[in-house]
């Protein structure tokens, strides 16, 4: 008679849930950059610039791939950026500040071909350019009354949304007219650029305030290891673990880096009541 070796028990799908439910949430938000205005933006700027190098200059010229290339970099950047967000804040910021170069070499190019062929460029008070800013205004006061922090879905139909959004600066990006076009460009680049230093502005001062991404788990870890309720058996947490109370305010510190100064690029203990309190202990 054999015997037959005894089989891990099968989770229901009750079970499986209710673990799903049970995880812990990242500690920092990534994605939903489909719903940012920047991206949104230089998605347009991208497309803008497929079909005005398509149409106005020749398919060969070198700078007909730099021009697609350095768009399209403004475009993808942000988008790895965002998905990066969740495991480091530096390479989110260094991916942002890429795009942000790349659209400010574009901005040159479009510069160059008004210029090298004696075309106007629209002055940034002129009726165009107000015209079409007035446009992209709009569009942040309705992804401001729409927007959902919570929610990091992408739209149902993505490529329903961009020709709607296409469609809304359709009277200069389809105009025969390549200097109506490129100008057009031109007042899209400075309104991406606009929101993507306001976008690393806000990443850097979240930076300094609460720390990157491992500073964050490790706050994350002595908060856990503060909670009175120590009879966890499955607790690897070490109690005798040497982890500072602030010397001002007595509460728990955290592991952060220095970001500027004579100590740049070190970690130091800091409480975890920052900005309120500015205590710090060195490691």
């Amino acid at each position: 008679m054999t015997t037959r070796a005894p089989q891990p028990a099968e989770r229901s799908v009750g079970s499986v849930r209710s673990e799903r439910a049970t995880r812990p949430k990242r500690l920092r938000a990534a994605g939903g950059y489909r719903a940012t205005g920047s991206f949104q933006t230089a998605t347009l700027i991208y497309d803008a610039t497929y079909w005005f190098c398509e149409k106005f200059l020749d398919p060969r010229s070198r700078t007909v791939d730099q021009m697609v290339q350095a768009a399209r970099s403004g475009r993808q950047n942000i988008a790895e950026g965002s998905r990066a967000a969740a495991a480091s804040s530096n390479t989110e910021l260094r991916l942002l500040n890429v795009a942000r170069a790349s659209l400010e070499e574009l901005l040159l190019d479009f510069e160059d071909y008004l210029f090298h062929r004696h075309l106007p460029q629209w002055a940034p008070e002129s009726r165009e350019a107000r015209a079409v800013r007035a446009v992209g205004q709009q569009l942040g006061r309705d992804r401001s009354d729409q927007s959902d922090p919570s929610d990091q879905s992408d739209p149902p139909d993505p490529q329903a949304a961009r020709r709607a959004l296409h469609a809304r600066y359709a009277q200069w990006l389809e105009h025969a007219d390549p200097a109506v076009r490129a100008n057009a460009i031109i007042c899209l680049i400075h309104q991406a650029n606009y929101l993507l230093d306001q976008q690393i502005s806000a990443l850097e001062q979240a930076f300094i305030e609460d720390g990157g991404y491992s500073e964050q788990l490790a706050t994350a870890r002595l908060a856990r290891r503060s909670r009175p309720d120590r009879s966890d058996p499955s607790d690897p947490s070490d109690p005798s673990d040497p982890v500072p109370h602030c010397p001002r305010c007595g509460k728990l510190m955290a592991l952060r880096t220095a970001k500027t100064g004579q100590h740049a690029g070190r970690q130091f203990w800091g409480c975890t009541a920052y900005p309120e309190c500015k205590g710090a202990v060195e490691l």
